[in-house]
């Protein structure tokens, strides 16, 4: 389905031509007319699957068409890190290109007094639509600069990373602020329970839109070493040894155990930082820029950057403990293997783990490859012990609505040129 089979108006659908968006993917398809139709919205996917677009192009679309107040916060979209609301500020950028009266500001922590001071003018005069974290928002809130009064869209954005960083309390805080009639999208890449519940106190009736989750790329080799918590640890300082460290990322799936493992990554001299939520702003911006510029060659990390962060050349993820769904799985070892690069995928299996890994190899339709524990560290639980009963068998080792709104030369884009041109003519 192309945009232009929707009611998406003709200036958002310019500047998508303008950025070559054609074809919608499936997450947009479904979510854009719900929105369009004014009903809230829970989603439920991947980073990747273009759900920004999904609910960014609808409200824009609206807020365009519509007679909204002026001088008054009309959207908001809330997001977990500073780096996401970046990414989601860019692309209002392009996407609000031909719509002079919608404009933005990005809210975010961990920048100096005179960055709070701009955002403060601009939630004071009244941004259409503001992108924030939540921490920050709540600042503005509490000195009395956040009038929500007559807000119109309010998105949540990666719901399930709130909730790894225990920011829900400051969302709850925030909305109490929104009028009665605010429509709401929710989106989350994982729908554990407390999403679930997150999404019954926020949203009215929505209308749910889940895509199923995408097995891995075939260009990443999974393997797993089945293994007792102590020869983790020993099997990562064999790995590091025989073979090039850089550009590697370590899962756990604990903050403490995050901590614990970076301490005794160092005493192994291996130049490693850590990532998780205690650290502040500017500590995670710090950390990701000098893994980014390869001064750091391990991140040891939880979960909260398996998602909505932009690096592209990973060449090693390794599983320190075994994600809690194939969702989860699949998120982590997505980091690897982008953008036409090979990738490997490791994931340590201790012995109360197997039967929760058996669950990830039936969802991925195939036995990951279990490799033998390096020498002289010990044998390895029995993958096919009783306690994994069940199991699988060991693996061996070998742009319109249809009544034809716009200008008539849009089929073929014969005169969007001439159009465009003109527009940004006139604007200049």
């Amino acid at each position: 389905m192309t945009f232009e089979e929707t009611y998406l108006n003709d200036n958002i659908l310019d500047a998508l031509y303008d950025m070559h968006f054609e074809e919608m993917t499936p997450i947009q398809e479904k979510c854009i007319p719900l929105i369009l139709d004014g009903h809230d919205v829970l989603g439920v996917a991947q980073t990747g699957t273009g759900k920004t677009a999904a609910y960014l192009l609808p409200i824009l679309s609206m807020l365009d068409d519509g007679d909204y107040p002026q001088e008054a916060i009309n959207c908001v979209v809330m997001a977990p890190t500073r780096e996401l609301a970046q990414q989601i500020d860019q692309a209002m950028e392009g996407f609000s290109y031909y719509l002079p009266e919608v404009s933005s500001i990005a809210v975010y922590g961990g920048n100096d007094g005179g960055r709070f001071d701009q955002e403060l003018k601009g939630l004071r005069g009244g941004a259409p639509v503001v992108i924030a974290t939540p921490g920050r928002l709540l600042s503005h809130m509490k000195v009395g600069n956040l009038d929500l009064s007559k807000t119109s869209f309010f998105v949540l954005d990666e719901a399930d990373r709130m909730l790894d960083m225990g920011v829900i309390d400051d969302i709850m805080q925030i909305t109490k602020l929104l009028p009665e009639n605010c429509q709401r999208v929710m989106f989350s890449a994982t729908m554990p329970s407390k999403v679930r519940e997150l999404a019954v106190s926020l949203l009215k009736n929505p209308m749910e839109v889940k895509l199923k989750v995408s097995r891995p790329a075939d260009k990443i080799k999974q393997q797993a070493y089945v293994c007792y918590d102590p020869q983790k640890l020993k099997i990562i300082d064999n790995l590091f040894q025989n073979g090039d460290l850089q550009r590697v990322i370590i899962f756990c799936g604990k903050k403490d155990r995050v901590k614990d493992i970076n301490r005794q990554l160092t005493r192994l001299k291996i130049n490693c930082a850590p990532m998780h939520s205690d650290l502040t702003q500017q500590e995670r911006d710090d950390v990701m820029y000098r893994f980014k510029a390869g001064q750091v060659d391990v991140l040891v990390a939880t979960d909260i950057v398996a998602r909505g962060i932009d690096i592209d050349d990973i060449r090693i993820v390794i599983n320190f403990d075994v994600p809690h769904d194939a969702e989860d799985y699949v998120h982590r070892i997505g980091r690897t293997a982008r953008a036409d690069r090979d990738g490997q995928a490791i994931t340590f299996v201790n012995d109360t783990d197997i039967i929760r890994f058996k669950q990830i190899e039936r969802f991925l339709g195939k036995e990951v490859e279990k490799l033998p524990l390096p020498e002289g560290i010990g044998e390895g639980p029995d993958y096919n012990s009783p306690v994994a009963k069940g199991g699988q068998r060991k693996a061996s080792h070998s742009h319109h609505r249809g009544g034809g709104k716009g200008p008539s030369g849009r089929n073929g884009g014969k005169n969007r040129g001439k159009k465009t041109a003109t527009k940004k003519q006139e604007q200049k």
